[in-house]
C-alpha cells in the first residue's frame, strides 16, 4: 500500500514537522526575527537619509521627527493590543480631535487648565467605553462600529467647537510640550511616551491578560474555553485606545497651541500602517511592541526625510498607503512560500 499523509510519519518526516513547528529559537530568532529585520531596516533608512540629506543628521531633525511621531507612537501601543486580539479601532484620530475640541472650549470658558485636561481624558474614556460596549457586549463588528464612530466623534468635535480655533493656552505648558532634553534634541515629553510604551509592553508580553490576547486573536472560542473573559478583555482594550487617543489629542493641541475640530485628522492610517508594518498580523494572534516601535519610527523617518526633500503631502499619503498595503501583503506571501516549502519537504520525506 502506498503511503499517504494520514499515515504515521517516519522519523525523518517527524523531524521535518517538528522543525517547522518550532521555527527559529534563541539567538537566531532574536537576530533574524521580524522585529530584528524591522530594526535593521530602520537603521538602513536612517543611514541613507543621513547621507542623502545632510540636514537630516542633526539634533534639530531628531527633535522635530520625534515630535511628529509621538501621537502615532502612543496610539500605536493600545492599537497593537487591539489588532492582536483580532479587532480594530478606526476612531482613534476622531477621539483625539474630540478631546482637542473639548480642551479648547473648556479653556475658552475659563475652566482651570488642569481640570480641563482631566475632563478631556474622561471624554476619551467615555468614547472608548462606547466603542467597547458596542463591540464587546453587543457583539457588533469592530470595523463597522469604529467606521461609524470615526464620523460620529469627528462630528461631535465640530458641534463642540464649530469652525473656530482656540489658542492662547498657558505659555509654560505649551513650552513644555515643545521643550528638549538639553542639547540632544529629544523632546521632554518622550519621558511620558516611554512610560506608555513600558506599560503596554509589560501588559502584552509579561501578564496573563496580554498572553490571553494572543489566544483571543487565534480563536475567540478557544480563548473562552480556557477561561478568558472575551467580552471584558475587548472592553478594556477599547478603554485603552480611548484614553490614549485623548492623550494624543491633548499633546497635539498644546504642541501647536491650537484646538480645532480637525486636529489629528487622518493619523489612524499612519497608526495602522505602522502597527502592521511592525509585524502585527491583521488577522490577529501575532505581534510585538518592539516591532511596532520600529514600524512607527520607520514610517516617521521616511516621511520626515521626504518632507526635508520638499516632497508634496499627496506623495506622503501615497507612501503611507503603499506601506500599509505592503505590510498586509508581505506576510501573506511569506506564509504561502513557507507552506509551499513545508509541503514539498513532507512530500519528499514520504516519497518511497
Amino acid at each position: 500500500m502506498s503511503k499517504t499523509l494520514t499515515e504515521v510519519p517516519d522519523a525523518g518526516t517527524a523531524a521535518v514537522l517538528t522543525s517547522e513547528i518550532k521555527g527559529r529559537s534563541g539567538a537566531p530568532r532574536l537576530l533574524l526575527g521580524r522585529d530584528a529585520v524591522m530594526i535593521y531596516t530602520l537603521l538602513v533608512v536612517v543611514l541613507f537619509a543621513c547621507v542623502a540629506l545632510p540636514r537630516f543628521a542633526s539634533p534639530v531633525t531628531v527633535g522635530f521627527l520625534l515630535l511628529d511621531v509621538i501621537p502615532i507612537l502612543v496610539i500605536a501601543m493600545p492599537m497593537t493590543l487591539v489588532i492582536i486580539s483580532g479587532e480594530i479601532d478606526l476612531s482613534v484620530a476622531s477621539i483625539a480631535g474630540l478631546s482637542s475640541a473639548v480642551l479648547g472650549v473648556l479653556w475658552a470658558a475659563g475652566v482651570d487648565i488642569w481640570l480641563a485636561l482631566v475632563l478631556c481624558l474622561v471624554v476619551g474614556l467615555a468614547a472608548g467605553a462606547f466603542n467597547g460596549l458596542l463591540i464587546a457586549y453587543l457583539g457588533l463588528p469592530s470595523l463597522a462600529v469604529t467606521i461609524g464612530t470615526l464620523a460620529l466623534f469627528r462630528g461631535l468635535a465640530l458641534v463642540v467647537i464649530g469652525d473656530n480655533a482656540v489658542a492662547n493656552f498657558p505659555p509654560a505648558l505649551t513650552a513644555f510640550f515643545t521643550s528638549k532634553l538639553g542639547g540632544t534634541g529629544i523632546p521632554t515629553v518622550m519621558i511620558g511616551v516611554l512610560l506608555v510604551i513600558v506599560f503596554f509592553g509589560v501588559l502584552l508580553h509579561l501578564t496573563p491578560f496580554g498572553r490571553g490576547l494572543f489566544a483571543l486573536g487565534y480563536s475567540k472560542e478557544a480563548a473562552s474555553f480556557v477561561g478568558i473573559n472575551v467580552a471584558r478583555s475587548k472592553f478594556w482594550l477599547y478603554l485603552g485606545t480611548g484614553i490614549v487617543s485623548a492623550m494624543a489629542g491633548i499633546y497635539w493641541t498644546l504642541r501647536y497651541s491650537s484646538a480645532r475640530s480637525d486636529n489629528a485628522s487622518g493619523i489612524e492610517l499612519a497608526v495602522i500602517a505602522a502597527v502592521l508594518l511592525g509585524g502585527v498580523s491583521i488577522f490577529g494572534g501575532k505581534g510585538s511592541i518592539p516591532g511596532v516601535i520600529a514600524g512607527v519610527l520607520l514610517i516617521g523617518t521616511i516621511t520626515y526625510a521626504l518632507r526635508l526633500d520638499r516632497v508634496s503631502e499627496v506623495v506622503l499619503i501615497i507612501v503611507t498607503g503603499s506601506l500599509l498595503i505592503l505590510s498586509v501583503v508581505t506576510p501573506s506571501i511569506g506564509a504561502a512560500l513557507r507552506k509551499h516549502r513545508h509541503d514539498r519537504r513532507v512530500r519528499q520525506q514520504l516519497r518511497p
